[in-house]
């Protein structure tokens, strides 16, 4: 279950978040696609604005756009005709049914105790070789950030570690420096991966 507070910001805030996130893809969207073969099936969790999905689909990717949240899911369902579904990180139980996992600035969100059996739910539902692509805030331990969600905030020795651990190879680590819609600068690390 994921935290409350967080639920329900994105539940509240909905209309306001998609539009805030524009219409532009992630900027690491596209190298991400470009590992992946034509009419790859993608699982995407945290599918937010459906920015990233849409543009998946527009590539002729098979998408399975995910959120956590009813009004998000309600809201790019409504706007775009994604048939996003709810789903929350640990309700993941697919074996072998996709050939990558999309999970742009949404598993910063997990606590980091729930994070390594996350990071096997997605290892389990990637087929043999399959791709993950995730983002996360840099910090010292877990945290609220001030419009009061809960971020992981992990080093990035221990993200490289758990990622390790859950089955997966490093492929490309990238820090970079971001800023969150709760308008603060930090450090931020992009790890793509591959199940092993």
């Amino acid at each position: 279950m994921g935290d409350a507070a967080t639920l329900a910001f994105y539940e509240t805030q909905a209309l306001h978040y998609t539009a805030w996130s524009g219409s532009e893809a992630h900027r690491h969207l596209e190298p991400f696609l470009n590992r992946l073969d034509p009419e790859a099936r993608v699982l995407e969790l945290g599918c937010g604005s459906g920015r990233d999905a849409i543009r998946m689909i527009d590539r002729g990717f098979q998408v399975d756009p995910t959120d956590g949240t009813p009004a998000m899911v309600q809201r790019v369902n409504n706007r775009f005709g994604l048939k996003a579904r709810l789903m929350q990180f640990d309700d993941l139980d697919a074996d072998a049914c996709y050939d990558a996992v999309w999970a742009h600035a949404c598993l910063l969100h997990a606590p980091q105790i729930d994070l390594p059996d996350i990071l096997a739910a997605i290892h389990r539902a990637l087929r043999p070789g399959g791709l993950h692509f995730a983002n996360y805030k840099l910090g010292n331990g877990e945290g609220r950030d001030k419009l009061g969600r809960l971020n992981n905030f992990p080093s990035g020795a221990w993200l490289e570690l758990i990622y390790r651990r859950a089955g997966f190879a490093i492929i490309e680590v990238e820090q970079y420096e971001g800023q969150g819609c709760d308008g603060t600068q930090r450090d931020w690390l992009a790890l793509t991966v591959k199940k092993q």
